[in-house]
């Protein structure tokens, strides 16, 4: 019943996790396109991604984080103690109308994909984040450190929290990112999350990193 289950999740995931894997393509390039112009923060002509004029490089205050407020089963924050992340504040993101991935819209914040389940949930929570820009490390920065057995911590709106331990590991080529694995729990009787950011080196003449890096993992407690 369990693999039912699951082959029918892939099947109804397929064409959003196409869309998802373009924007996520496109969001990197455009944190770093915009950094390295932004002198002059350009308005982004219609249908753009909204990353290339609203990512920023300039840290949170800690006010803001310490009362930043989603719905109670929403996602709050995300804590990584392996690689020092402190409390990051995760934010709803969905698909734009072009089809691409909104992104967060600060290297400092996090993303949680609207169209992936809740903490807690079954299936997997997906949320991404920025690697850096031309001039800062962003949260994702050390993400390539975790291994197997290290923990994460959801807190949701409601302050209730969710741990979840590190699986694995894997790169995929930035251009063939297998989306319906990213949206799927890596165990799959349990509830799983799933970070991605941007990994490898910059492609030659362009703004990209040529690889992604994702997270799995599985809850461990609530």
């Amino acid at each position: 019943m369990v693999t039912k289950k699951r082959t029918s999740f892939s099947k109804h995931l397929a064409f959003p996790a196409a869309l998802l894997a373009l924007g996520l393509a496109l969001a990197c390039a455009a944190v770093i396109l915009y950094l390295h112009n932004k002198q002059a923060e350009p308005k982004p002509p219609p249908g753009a991604l909204t990353s290339l004029s609203a990512s920023s490089s300039v840290k949170p205050k800690a006010q803001a984080v310490a009362t930043y407020t989603v719905p109670p089963n929403n996602p709050k924050y995300i804590s990584i103690p392996a690689i020092s992340t402190g409390n990051v504040r995760v934010f709803k993101l969905g698909l734009l109308r072009n089809g691409s991935i909104a992104v967060p819209s600060n290297i400092y914040d996090t993303g949680w994909y609207d169209g992936s389940v809740k903490p807690g949930q079954g299936g997997a929570m997906f949320i991404y984040g920025h690697v850096s820009s031309w001039t800062a490390n962003g949260v994702f920065y050390n993400l390539k450190k975790l291994s197997p057995g290290d923990t994460i911590t959801i807190t949701r709106g409601d302050n209730t929290t969710y741990k979840y331990k590190v699986v694995s590991t894997r790169n995929y080529p930035y251009n063939n990112v297998d989306m319906n694995q990213v949206l799927a729990p890596i165990n799959p009787n349990k509830p799983g999350l799933n970070l991605m950011t941007c990994t490898g080196k910059i492609i030659k003449g362009t703004s990209d990193f040529d690889e992604r890096l994702v997270v799995f993992t599985s809850l461990v407690t609530s």
